[in-house]
């Protein structure tokens, strides 16, 4: 474990804004839930009635987990029940970032030649992830205690939030092992991630299967039951599986080389197919992975939110300020118009989550020196760039117009909520504006396109809940749409963010073919 403190501090450094702006940002969420649930729900009669309406609906149960009481405390536990899932996929990113993606860029290997001992990368990786959990769990925690909540409830709150990131953190530290890329211990994380939800969710809406919950780590998230008679031992299992997880990580990590998996590689052909020489061809290749698992995640979210949206409208026909809280995320005054047009937006910040992806592949390719080789035969920067951007720009329109599709499905409309959801295709297109234009001037600062995808969702989301200055929020291009279905569509504020897009885009690839490629 010698260096492991210096390599802590190292990641802590690399990640001194990535970090800050998730943890703050993320913490915004359960106080902004807390302040919505006052104003829509003033007093225990409206409570009880929402409690009456949906704590024993399956799909209701299924996305956000068991609803244990009428108070307000419990009502905020429910609506901040996939956070513990948010923050599992970032701890386990960020551990899989700091030990396989530098073993694949080959600093690891520089690292190591210093006075560092084998598992000290690994342990340091695990020990920020689980520290920056452990703080936003704690400001979580003092957020809404802050507001006037039972005390032991909001910790109870932070701690399974922290609980979860632990957990993952452990399960990305194993899955850093196994493969030879750190796409492919993404997937890893991500498979384990998706498959703890599915048992949280079978767990919780079958009675006859409530136990499969208890394999999950976001069921034990739940099961802290935070304002519902607190069960701190379940802190206990999560403290376990990780230190077991961490176990298992040093040793796998102890049984291979440095660079190489457990998991063996998947030989290739002697030679490409004719349908992989060519720019798009490759891009198709590298970005195929990330444009299916996207899609096929956000439309089984889509199933679900519109197989919720009768249970909204019974709660919002009866309750005026929950009805106007939705109007102002997005809709116009039908309560299921309110209700569908707040579930695009929510779309359109996903699918703006992919673009960022897609956009940023490009300077993944740059870092890792897989781009110069290929930039030394006839490709030119512009053509390899665009053949990214193709996805990075089409690929969402794929995304919103599947997931509408599902939406519609899921509420009996069939494919009617698709142009409601193309109509986010604006908004979602500034953000990859904005990557490539950081790609192009400012290589290093790239992933500060994650910051800005967080900062518009904080503003389209908890601003527009709270009211907060429309110049404020008129900074998130999302506030520009229009709020489909139930509002009218103009083609101006499309053509307007449209142009933005194209504009920094094409500064980002000027910048791109005049710069020195790669730049560390």
């Amino acid at each position: 474990m010698t260096g492991t403190g210096a390599l802590l501090r190292l990641i802590l450094r690399r990640d001194r804004f990535l970090m800050p702006v998730w943890i703050l940002g993320l913490t915004l969420a359960p106080v902004g839930y807390l302040s919505s649930i006052r104003a829509a729900y003033p007093d225990a009669a409206a409570r009880q009635h929402f409690f009456d309406l949906n704590a024993s609906s399956a799909t209701f149960v299924v996305r956000n987990g068991p609803l244990y009481g009428s108070s307000t405390g419990n009502l905020l536990a429910w609506q901040c029940g996939f956070v513990p899932v948010v923050v599992g996929l970032i701890a386990l990113l960020t551990v899989v970032r700091h030990t396989r993606t530098e073993e694949e860029a080959g600093r690891r290997e520089l690292t190591g030649a210093t006075v560092v001992g084998r598992h000290a990368g690994l342990v340091a990786a695990v020990l920020a992830a689980c520290g920056a959990c452990s703080v936003f769990g704690l400001l979580a925690a003092a957020g809404v205690a802050a507001q006037g909540v039972p005390v032991a409830g909001a910790l109870a709150l932070g701690a399974g939030f922290a609980l979860a990131g632990w957990v993952f953190a452990g399960a990305g530290a194993v899955a850093a092992q196994l493969t030879w890329g750190a796409g492919g211990a993404r997937g890893i994380g991500i498979g384990l991630l998706a498959l703890a939800f599915l048992l949280r969710a079978a767990g919780d809406s079958s009675g006859s299967a409530s136990r499969l919950a208890w394999l999950s780590p976001i069921g034990w998230a739940h099961r802290l039951r935070p304002f519902a008679g607190e069960r701190w031992w379940v802190l206990g299992l999560g403290v376990f599986a990780t230190g077991l997880l961490v176990a298992v990580g040093v040793a796998l990590s102890a049984r291979r080389d440095l660079g190489a998996a457990l998991l063996p590689a998947r030989l290739g052909r002697p030679a490409a197919k004719a349908s992989l020489r060519s720019p798009l061809a490759l891009a198709w290749r590298l970005q195929r992975g990330a444009l299916l698992v996207w899609t096929g995640c956000l439309a089984l979210v889509g199933l679900l939110m519109g197989g919720v949206a009768q249970n909204v409208a019974d709660v919002l026909r009866d309750n005026r300020s929950v009805a106007e809280v939705f109007s102002r995320v997005g809709g116009g005054g039908a309560v299921l118009d309110a209700y569908l047009a707040g579930t695009m937006t929510l779309f359109g910040l996903a699918a703006a989550g992919y673009a960022v992806q897609a956009t940023l592949k490009l300077r993944a390719e740059e870092a890792a020196g897989r781009a110069e080789p290929l930039l030394a035969t006839a490709v030119g920067r512009v053509g390899w760039a665009m053949a990214h951007l193709t996805f990075a720009f089409g690929g969402p329109a794929f995304v919103l117009a599947v997931t509408g599709w599902a939406t519609g499905v899921g509420y009996g409309s069939g494919f009617g909520l698709v142009p409601a959801a193309l109509a986010q295709l604006p908004a979602v297109w500034v953000l990859t504006g904005l990557a490539v234009l950081l790609a192009g001037f400012f290589p290093r600062f790239a992933a500060a396109a994650w910051g800005l995808l967080a900062a518009f969702l904080v503003l389209s989301l908890v601003g527009s809940a709270l009211r907060w200055n429309d110049v404020v929020l008129g900074i998130s291009p999302f506030q520009h749409l229009p709020r489909l279905p139930g509002g009218t569509f103009s083609a101006a504020p499309a053509l307007w963010l449209a142009a933005i897009a194209v504009t920094a885009a094409a500064a980002g690839l000027f910048a791109l073919r005049r710069r020195d490629i790669p730049v560390g």
